[in-house]
């Protein structure tokens, strides 16, 4: 069996300290530099001849700068002579570029996954990608993995009696009914328009919520807009009580405060697959840890086993 070798980029170092923590392997050392025409440099600063290399790195704010790093990272791997390289990427920004919705513009999922490739990666790990079509974007192997049972377990500790998980939205219908399912609860959904960025409208909520404990679920929230527009609709209703639950909880723009400040929100629940921004000692943002999933797969992808036996 080759040798298991782990580096970090800079997006999220705490992570990838967890998992290797979990793995029982050192996270090897990366040297970043910056030329004076401002151009990057990355030298890994471990052996990687014919070794099984994993690069973690979240393509989080600035993403344009963590994408370049990892590029060089996975360049410098294949320099190096790795047997295998993978890239262990818990969150793909670009994966929000998946459609020509509009005339002349690019779809920046499909692109960024082909820099990667062209690169040098052997194997892509992802975590809740934002649409399944992403995942056909890689001519590489990827292992998808979400965090439905991170979050599920969390979730467990509420009755549920009374609980319904409601999706903002129809194009995360199937994984707010997996989430449901887990869970045991009925499901329900938002009908939502875009109109911007920055701007959404929900006209109705799809489902039986009147009266119910409600569990929104999203796979990430950056400013919050969608969720709030959300709570409105559900107000109207009269539902019960509310909790927030993603995956990428980007929080941009002041999003943790905003929606914290909302009195019907009891909880706000994401994981550490992005860094969280500081926490108040009695705010209602609560992070769980993905480091042992991601670890587990690491572990299985290195030693030939079935990732999908056990995340499927």
């Amino acid at each position: 069996m080759r040798d298991i070798t782990v580096f970090s980029g800079s997006a999220h170092p705490e992570l990838a300290a967890e998992i290797c923590a979990h793995l029982g392997t050192p996270l090897h050392p990366v040297q970043l530099h910056r030329f004076a025409n401002d151009c990057l440099g990355v030298q890994l600063q471990a052996n990687c001849r014919e070794r099984d290399v994993f690069l973690i790195q979240p393509l989080v704010p600035p993403v344009q700068e963590h994408l370049v790093e990892l590029l060089l990272m996975i360049d410098a791997a294949r320099g190096a002579s790795a047997a295998r390289t993978t890239v262990v990427m818990p969150h793909y920004a670009y994966a929000r570029s998946d459609k020509k919705d509009a005339p002349r513009i690019s779809i920046g999922g499909r692109l960024v996954a082909d820099l990667m490739v062209a690169a040098g990666a052997d194997r892509v790990l992802a975590m809740t990608l934002h649409s399944p079509q992403v995942h056909g974007f890689f001519s590489v192997p990827v292992d998808h993995l979400h965090a439905l049972r991170e979050l599920a377990a969390h979730f467990r500790q509420y009755d549920l009696s009374n609980a319904v998980v409601v999706s903002p939205d129809l194009g995360n219908a199937k994984e707010a009914a997996a989430f449901a399912r887990l869970l045991g609860v009925e499901v329900a959904m938002g009908a939502k328009q875009r109109l911007s960025d920055d701007k959404v409208t929900i006209s109705s909520v799809i489902g039986d919520v009147r009266g119910k404990d409600v569990i929104v679920l999203d796979d990430e929230i950056a400013r919050g807009t969608t969720v709030i527009e959300l709570l409105d609709r559900l107000r109207e209703r009269q539902v019960a009580s509310i909790r927030i639950a993603c995956t990428h909880g980007l929080f941009s723009s002041g999003a943790v405060e905003r929606l914290s400040d909302q009195p019907d929100v009891l909880e706000l629940v994401c994981t550490n697959t992005v860094p969280v921004p500081d926490m108040k000692p009695d705010g209602k943002l609560r992070v769980l840890s993905i480091a042992p999933a991601l670890a587990e797969a690491m572990r299985r992808i290195h030693e030939g086993e079935s990732v999908s036996a056990l995340f499927g």
